[in-house]
């Protein structure tokens, strides 16, 4: 892989050369590679195939928890938590101490593992919320809880350049990776001014299928807003509103 340089930026293939774009700039590859018909049967294989299956394992896991959270994924992260999302869930798989190397999977890994995971590096959670949690996931009842005391919030929060609101928002999932099926509940604040007077305590209370033995996840996260002429607008359009698992149940 090679940065393309100088005023004119090349899209396409010339020869053997591709030249494309991403986030990292105007690149160039070399085409090449091992033809795909061999990979997938030719004995030589065998390791990358497994590794492969895993991979796309992992991609479809991602898939689905991003999508029991898009009620508040929505409003915030960044453009990389795709494929950051899929590296951690490939460490999930890869805890899997039961299961044939390439048949690894989620349920039997560690799905502990993705707690703390951040779903916007540009604003994290654990860099922007300092004022104290609990959060907590009771198996048995289906609830899925977090609770704050009464905060300074700006004190406790450290928000954007910009911001005079915020809301907390939390959600609770139970995720079945085999069927590719989850149930969700979330919940929100009222907006809050972020200013210097102390919030009441805040308690939410997301629930999910009593008795569950399947995965089970809580999300936290903050979002930002700013105050024009009494209407409330999400700041810089959520680039900065912090999310993270801050609690996990693989069983």
């Amino acid at each position: 892989m090679a940065r393309q340089k100088g005023i004119i930026k090349l899209k396409g293939t010339i020869g053997d050369i591709t030249f494309y774009k991403t986030q990292d700039g105007h690149l160039a590859r070399e085409k090449g590679g091992i033809d795909a018909s061999r990979i997938a049967s030719d004995p030589a294989f065998q390791r990358t195939r497994e590794n492969g299956s895993e991979f796309g394992r992992a991609g479809k896991a991602g898939k689905i928890l991003r999508t029991s959270l898009r009620a508040l994924l929505i409003n915030t992260g960044d453009g990389r938590m795709v494929s950051r999302l899929t590296q951690a869930m490939v460490k999930v798989i890869q805890a899997d101490v039961t299961s044939l190397r390439g048949q690894r999977n989620v349920i039997d890994g560690e799905a502990e593992l993705l707690s703390g995971f951040e779903f916007n590096i540009r604003g994290k959670l654990g860099t922007s919320l300092f004022a104290p949690f609990v959060g907590a996931i009771d198996r048995v009842s289906g609830e899925i809880t977090v609770d704050l005391a009464e905060f300074i919030p700006a004190n406790m929060i450290a928000a954007p350049t910009g911001t005079t609101h915020f809301k907390i928002i939390s959600a609770g999932a139970e995720i079945d990776f085999e069927t590719e099926t989850f149930v969700e509940a979330h919940s929100e604040t009222a907006i809050l001014p972020w200013d210097a007077v102390a919030t009441v305590a805040i308690n939410q209370v997301n629930t999910v299928s009593p008795g569950s033995t399947k995965p089970l996840f809580l999300a936290l996260g903050v979002e930002f807003y700013q105050e024009v002429n009494g209407q409330m607008y999400a700041l810089k359009n959520g680039a900065y509103n912090p999310l993270a698992l801050v609690q996990v149940s693989g069983l």
